[in-house]
C-alpha cells in the first residue's frame, strides 16, 4: 500500500526533488533517532540551533516545569520571573554597553526588531537616515526587512517588489579587506545611512565564509566616526560557534543592536532577543506614544522558552561548558587540517567549532548540481550534513565526540572520491 502523501509543505526544501522525508522520533546528545530505528548523527547541530545537544536533560527539566506554572502570557503591560532572569542574564553575558532587551521568537524577528529599532533611533531624535549599509553574501533571515538587507539571488528573486534597497559593499577576502573599509568609509561617510549590519566573523547561508576578527573592529571604528549605528547579527555565530560566547568578543566590539537567537535556548525551543545601548531605548522613551516601538508578537518572552533559555544560560557558567568548546575547536581543527592539501578541496577553513571547503565543482554556488547528490550520499551514511551547493560545513553540538567527528569527516572524504 502506498504511503500517505503528507500536507506538509517543508521549508527550503524542492517536494519535485525531495518528496520522502525522514521521520524523526527522539534526539539525544548528538544524535537523532528515526521512526524506523536509525541514528543519524547530527553534524549542522539541526540548522545551527542545538548547542549542548538534543534534549539537554537541564533544558528539558526546565521546560516542563515552567509548562506546569505559566505557559503563556500577554507581555505587553505584564512580565514574568522567566523573562527578568533572561534578560539579566543575557546582559551579564554579553558586550558591556548593551542595557535593553527586546523579546521576540527568531532570527529573523530579531534582525526586524533591529532594524526597526535603528530606524526608530534616527525618527524620534529628528533626524532623516533611513538607509541601511550590508555586507555581500549576507543572510540575515527570511521576513522582508531581513531579506532586503540580505544578499540579493535565488533565495528571494520572486519577492524583489516586496524589498527596499540598501547599500551593499563587498566581502572581506582574503587580501581585498582594504576595499571592504575603503567602501564602507565612503557609504557611511556619504551617503549618512542609519545603520551597519553584519555577521560578525562568519557568513552562514552565503557560503560559511571567514573573515578575521580585526576586519569587525575597523569596520565599528569606521561606523563610530560617521555615527552609523552597528548592528550585529549573532543569530548563527553566537552561543560558542565561533569560539567564544559571542564573535564579537573577539574584536572587543561592543554592536550598538545586537541579535542572538537559535542557541539561545540551547535549541530546545523558538526564542530570540535583540539587545541595544540605552540611548536607542531612551529615544523611544515618551509621553508621546507615538515614539513607542511599533513591534510584538502573540508569543514574545513565552514563560516555556524563557525557562529554557534560563537553564541554557545556566549551563554556560559552568566552566565545563567552556571548556567543551574549546575541546570541539580544537578536534575540529584535528580533523580539518589533512584536508587543507587535499587537491580535491579548496578554500578549506574554520572559526572556532564551525569548519568549511569547497568541493571543487565545474559549478559552484547555493544551487550546485553537486549539492543534493551530496545531501543524499550523506544522508545515506546517516549523517546529517545539508551542503552549501558545494561548500561542505560541519557545525557539531559541542556533545560531539573524537569518533563522532572521525566518521563525518572520513564520510566527507569518501563523498569526493564518490561523486567527483
Amino acid at each position: 500500500m502506498p504511503t500517505k502523501r503528507s500536507a506538509i509543505w517543508h521549508p527550503f526544501t524542492q517536494h519535485a526533488l525531495q518528496d520522502e522525508m525522514i521521520e524523526v522520533a527522539r534526539g539525544s546528545g548528538a544524535y537523532l533517532h528515526t521512526s524506523d530505528g536509525r541514528s543519524i548523527l547530527d553534524a549542522i547541530s539541526s540548522w545551527w540551533a542545538v548547542t549542548h545537544g538534543h534534549c539537554h536533560p537541564r533544558i528539558v527539566s526546565a521546560i516542563q516545569e515552567q509548562a506546569g506554572k505559566l505557559n503563556q502570557v500577554i507581555f505587553a503591560g505584564y512580565t514574568h520571573e522567566p523573562a527578568e532572569e533572561v534578560a539579566e542574564l543575557i546582559l551579564n553575558v554579553a558586550p558591556r554597553g548593551l542595557d535593553h532587551v527586546f523579546f521576540s521568537d527568531s532570527g529573523s524577528t530579531s534582525v526586524e526588531v533591529a532594524l526597526k529599532m535603528a530606524l526608530g533611533y534616527w525618527h524620534n531624535i529628528g533626524k532623516r537616515r533611513t538607509r541601511i549599509v550590508v555586507m555581500q553574501h549576507s543572510y540575515h533571515g527570511d521576513t522582508i526587512g531581513a531579506m532586503s538587507v540580505g544578499a540579493r539571488g535565488v533565495f528571494n528573486a520572486a519577492y524583489g517588489p516586496l524589498l527596499f534597497e540598501v547599500t551593499s559593499i563587498p566581502f572581506p577576502a582574503r587580501d581585498r579587506e582594504q576595499a571592504t573599509l575603503d567602501e564602507l568609509e565612503c557609504a557611511c561617510r556619504n551617503e549618512s545611512p542609519a545603520a551597519f549590519i553584519v555577521e560578525p566573523l562568519v557568513l552562514g547561508a552565503g557560503g560559511m565564509l571567514m573573515y578575521p576578527a580585526w576586519m569587525l573592529k575597523r569596520m565599528k571604528k569606521i561606523c563610530e566616526a560617521s555615527d552609523v549605528l552597528f548592528i550585529a547579527d549573532e543569530v548563527m555565530t553566537g552561543w560558542g560557534r565561533t569560539g567564544t560566547l559571542f564573535a564579537c568578543g573577539q574584536a572587543d566590539v561592543t554592536p550598538d543592536i545586537a541579535c542572538y537567537s537559535k542557541g539561545l535556548t540551547g535549541g530546545a525551543l523558538p526564542l530570540a532577543v535583540t539587545l541595544c545601548r540605552a540611548d536607542i531605548f531612551d529615544a523611544h522613551y515618551s509621553q508621546d506614544r507615538r515614539r513607542t516601538l511599533f513591534h510584538s508578537s502573540s508569543y514574545t518572552a513565552n514563560p516555556v522558552a524563557c525557562a529554557a533559555a534560563k537553564a541554557n544560560l545556566d549551563i554556560w557558567q559552568d566552566q565545563e561548558t567552556h571548556q567543551r568548546l574549546a575541546s570541539v575547536a580544537t578536534m575540529q581543527e584535528q580533523q580539518i587540517e589533512r584536508f587543507r592539501a587535499d587537491p580535491r578541496f579548496a578554500n578549506v577553513r574554520r572559526t572556532g567549532t564551525i569548519t568549511a571547503l569547497d568541493l571543487k565543482t565545474s559549478d559552484a554556488g547555493y544551487l550546485a548540481g553537486i549539492g543534493p547528490k551530496l545531501q543524499e550520499f550523506f544522508r545515506d551514511r546517516n549523517l546529517l550534513l545539508r551542503p552549501l551547493g558545494n561548500t561542505i560545513y560541519v557545525m557539531p553540538p559541542y556533545c560531539v565526540t573524537a569518533a563522532d567527528l572521525q566518521e563525518i569527516y572520513a564520510a566527507i572524504s569518501d563523498a569526493a572520491d564518490a561523486l567527483s
